[in-house]
């Protein structure tokens, strides 16, 4: 079937309307730091839940990160292998959505990391740090050093994964809700360990999870200009 308003409706307004209110109560309810002083941090102590443990540092943290990097660059094989093997070919567009996506969108939330200046949690008067809580857009004091922590990067790696849904529409509808359980728990996991270690609040990893959905849903109406299988 054809590219339809339901689909639109149902991919991209309804996603943004949700986001839109779930980003706008954290913000109006300070959740971000409410959580963090609940499940995350010792006040007192600037400790962290997740600092210096394995779990953390270097399970969900650096390992996390290897594996995703090392699923994008197993896309890149299969997408040079479908020049040469025939198997491989009539899958070549979906295989260049996945590189695309799982690229595209870890870079361009670390370029916003460096472009939007915003201090880690740990680095926060009573977390651990000397620097005041800033907000997003409050004017930052020109004797702050930059600081690169919003949106969450390392969660994006896994958000990006959002492409196996739609590869799913294309192709298998259970696959598509595979995709998307996958998408969800390696985000969750990642986004948990980072908050854990006080590299991010829980909004900097939801405004994460939105760009990746974008940027998925986006090179999807792109390549699939045409039709969904029904």
């Amino acid at each position: 079937m054809k590219f339809t308003p339901r689909f639109d409706l149902w991919h991209a307004y309804v996603p943004l309307l949700v986001f839109g209110v779930i980003i706008s109560l954290l913000v109006y309810f300070d959740v971000d730091r409410r959580l963090a002083e609940r499940f995350f941090v010792d006040t007192q102590t600037g400790h962290w839940l997740g600092e210096g443990t394995f779990w953390a540092d270097i399970l969900l943290h650096r390992w996390g990160r290897n594996f995703a990097r090392l699923l994008g660059v197993l896309g890149i094989v299969a997408l040079l292998l479908s020049f040469k093997l025939p198997r491989l070919r009539p899958h070549r567009r979906a295989l260049g959505y996945y590189v695309a996506c799982m690229a595209v969108v870890p870079l361009l939330v670390g370029g916003l990391k460096v472009a939007t200046n915003v201090d880690c949690p740990r680095d926060l008067q009573g977390y651990g740090g000397d620097r005041p809580y800033v907000e997003l857009f409050d004017d930052r004091p020109d004797e702050l050093p930059r600081a690169e922590c919003f949106p969450g990067a390392h969660s994006s790696s896994a958000f990006a994964l959002f492409c196996l849904y739609f590869l799913g529409l294309a192709y298998n509808r259970r696959m598509a809700w595979t995709g998307l359980a996958a998408a969800l728990t390696a985000g969750s996991a990642f986004s948990f360990a980072q908050q854990a270690r006080g590299a991010h609040f829980i909004g900097d990893d939801l405004w994460s999870a939105a760009i990746a959905w974008a940027i998925c849903y986006l090179f999807y109406r792109f390549l699939w200009r045409g039709e969904l299988r029904s």
